[in-house]
């Protein structure tokens, strides 16, 4: 019997990647939700904290390149699979910890194995989508990063309070076990997949090209990473991740020792700016076809334009140290929240515009890697300077970043060329 075809597949792809990653950024922000309470009981200082931090940053880091090429090498249903059984297991070994140094050791096999997921995303996108609907469909599994930001406080308070900590961290990585078994039963790429009609395989295939066997030579690490295009979009991104580090793993802790909140009022408020986040997810997956639709602006162009309009927004955010209420300090998270997934969006959709699709994975890997080397010196920084000079001056170089990211973009815009030309975009 011929298997049932379910229309509108690879917005079904899109979907279960989304769950995918509310999954993943809810284990990756239960430490932060937890910050205040193991900072108390296990007796952490500001700085060693960050080393923590730096612990799941430095791994992270490292190993989104290699994900990349794994997922690129392996395929995205198995490769994707085994990396989020690793990142749901060393969730929930957190709970194993005794003191900063066990937390630094957890949360760096933590960052091996979650690297692979926003590289897994954009090959997804790559190969199951035309360069048209490429950014609304990264909008879309981009919203898992800030829903998962925006549950996490919730759900972890609430397990705290029920429970203890260690079951927030059991918990929160054991349902990362159900979505991998969920993955692989449902995954197949587009050429192969039962369920996918005749007429959406057709009007996916004809807007991308073939995707070939990803081979990693040497001659080809160099050309990737000495290509003016890879720094183009490594750099605005190396400027735009230390916020969303910020929102991530620093809010809670800031909320605690700058605004006086407790545990049951940080849970009442640092979900919000994962709420605007949700909104910039969406505006930044749908302003490029915007353009090109109503103002017939060009692909490239039409990202450009989006992350220079929400870098201007950034400002909001670099101005919380000026603002005596913890509300309004909240409503500038917001603001950021917003603005930075809007660019973040646009940015990472960029290199499934400009590389081949077998080389997206290893390509986006290198650009979040720089990204994440700016998030993680940027979160060191914190760590020394926070309880010395408090978090305002810090916050408000987040106000500059992104705006030096979007002079590099506009500079150098003619350096970003779509694979496969204009025609095919």
């Amino acid at each position: 019997m011929p298997a049932t075809k379910i229309p509108h597949l690879r917005w079904w792809i899109i979907a279960l990647i989304s769950l995918g990653t509310i999954v993943n950024y809810i284990a990756r922000n239960s430490l932060g939700v937890l910050a205040p309470q193991l900072q108390t009981h296990m007796h952490i200082s500001t700085a060693q904290y960050s080393y923590v931090l730096a612990a799941f940053q430095g791994a992270y880091t490292l190993m989104q390149p290699v994900c990349g090429y794994v997922v690129d090498r392996l395929g995205l249903r198995l490769g994707f699979t085994l990396f989020a059984v690793a990142w749901s297991l060393a969730n929930m070994a957190h709970a194993l910890a005794t003191g900063w140094m066990g937390l630094a050791l957890f949360r760096g096999l933590l960052g091996m194995s979650e690297a692979a997921a926003i590289p897994s995303g954009m090959k997804a996108v790559s190969i199951w989508f035309p360069a048209n609907e490429r950014s609304m469909a990264v909008g879309w599994f981009n919203l898992g990063t800030s829903v998962g930001g925006m549950i996490a406080p919730a759900l972890v308070v609430a397990l705290l309070l029920a429970y203890n900590w260690q079951a927030a961290f059991i918990v929160t990585g054991g349902i990362g076990l159900v979505w991998a078994a969920l993955w692989y039963g449902f995954y197949r790429d587009p050429e192969v997949h039962p369920a996918l009609g005749e007429s959406e395989r057709a009007h996916i295939l004809a807007g991308r090209p073939p995707v070939q066997k990803s081979k990693l030579t040497l001659n080809k690490l160099i050309g990737l990473l000495g290509a003016p295009k890879f720094w183009t979009i490594a750099i605005p991104r190396f400027l735009a991740e230390p916020a969303w580090q910020v929102f991530s793993f620093w809010i809670p802790l800031y909320l605690a020792k700058e605004r006086g909140m407790d545990l049951k009022h940080i849970a009442a408020f640092a979900w919000l700016p994962f709420l605007a986040a949700d909104a910039g997810a969406l505006t930044g997956g749908y302003i490029a076809p915007f353009l090109i639709k109503h103002f017939g602006v060009k692909l490239i162009p039409s990202r450009v334009y989006g992350i220079a309009g929400a870098a201007l927004l950034m400002i909001g955010p670099g101005c919380i140290g000026l603002v005596a209420s913890p509300h309004m300090a909240i409503a500038l998270f917001c603001i950021g929240g917003f603005a930075h997934q809007t660019l973040s969006i646009l940015i990472n959709t960029l290199t499934a515009d400009v590389y081949a699709p077998e080389d997206v994975g290893m390509a986006n890997g290198f650009v979040g890697q720089m990204g994440w080397i700016g998030g993680l010196l940027f979160s060191l920084l914190i760590g020394q300077l926070a309880d010395k000079v408090g978090f305002g001056p810090l916050f408000g170089a987040l106000g500059v970043f992104d705006l030096i990211g979007a002079a590099v973009l506009i500079l150098a815009i003619k350096q970003l060329v779509p694979f496969g030309g204009e025609a095919r975009a």
